[in-house]
């Protein structure tokens, strides 16, 4: 591989392996909850299963009771540390992804909404680039997974872009210190900035321009590097107010082959051209 893309995969391996760290360290402080007479034991969640067959039932029963799930996320955080130590291999990438959807199965399809869709967007272009790795060589499987990520991480900037446009009350400004409103820290105050009209429009709109201009940054890696930083920005910002670490986390994972597809689409555009 090339030294762009060397490094490229090694950044995002290790922010992987640190995101995974943190989603998998939060499960286990969560464990004295799941046991029997907490608030998220299996007893409960299970009946979402009543309707399936007797050794689906079993097998959900033994992967989520209390010993094998704590065995499961030791297994998972140790493999998360392998990201770092070994880089990705076909054993780890793939534990990795079968382990994120067992745990989201275990909360019911997502604990963390779009960081944990986006965590798996991640493992599935590193597990792809495994896979596909024997037959197309290293160097092509990575760009491959590459693409993969950045296709989707530029459509969730896209998207959400997309719905802001489409809903007045952020195109006035309404919408974003009513969602403020409902951070960590309480209510904005009253005589808070994001409470005037002409502030809250221009936010709103700083957004939602940005957003709607993502996949357009990818033209220029200068301008996919800056749109990155202020991204970095944007979803420590959503840390700050809402307590997301795991968002932030999760799409920093996306930015090393953001920044790398970026250097390299003008060289396919001019291949093509």
């Amino acid at each position: 591989m090339d030294s762009g893309l060397t490094l490229a995969v090694r950044a995002l391996e290790c922010l992987c392996a640190w995101s995974l760290g943190i989603q998998t360290l939060e499960f286990l402080r969560l464990l004295p909850h799941q046991q029997p007479g907490g608030v998220w034991c299996w007893a409960i969640q299970r009946d979402d299963l009543a309707h399936s067959t007797t050794w689906v039932q079993r097998c959900f029963e033994f992967l989520y009771s209390q010993r094998i799930h704590r065995l499961h996320l030791q297994l998972r955080l140790l493999m998360a540390i392998s990201l770092v130590v070994f880089g990705a291999t076909i054993w780890n990438s793939s534990f990795l992804l079968l382990s994120t959807l067992l745990v989201l199965i275990r909360w019911r399809g997502a604990f963390n909404g779009g960081s944990d869709f986006m965590t798996l967007v991640v493992l599935g272009g590193v597990f792809l680039a495994q896979v596909i790795a024997p037959w197309l060589g290293s160097s092509l499987a990575w760009k491959a997974g590459l693409w993969y990520i950045t296709i989707h991480a530029l459509s969730s900037y896209f998207l959400s872009g997309a719905v802001k446009l489409l809903y007045a009350g952020w195109r006035d400004g309404r919408a974003l210190p009513v969602l403020l409103s409902g951070g960590l820290y309480g209510p904005l105050a009253s005589d808070s900035l994001l409470r005037h009209r002409v502030v809250a429009i221009a936010c709103s709109w700083s957004f939602i321009l940005w957003e709607c201009a993502f996949p357009l940054a990818l033209l220029d890696p200068r301008v996919t590097a800056l749109w990155c930083v202020v991204g970095a920005g944007f979803h420590g910002m959503v840390f700050w107010y809402f307590g997301l670490n795991r968002f932030f986390w999760a799409w920093l994972c996306t930015y090393p082959a953001l920044i790398y597809c970026a250097t390299q689409l003008p060289r396919v555009i001019q291949s093509q051209s």
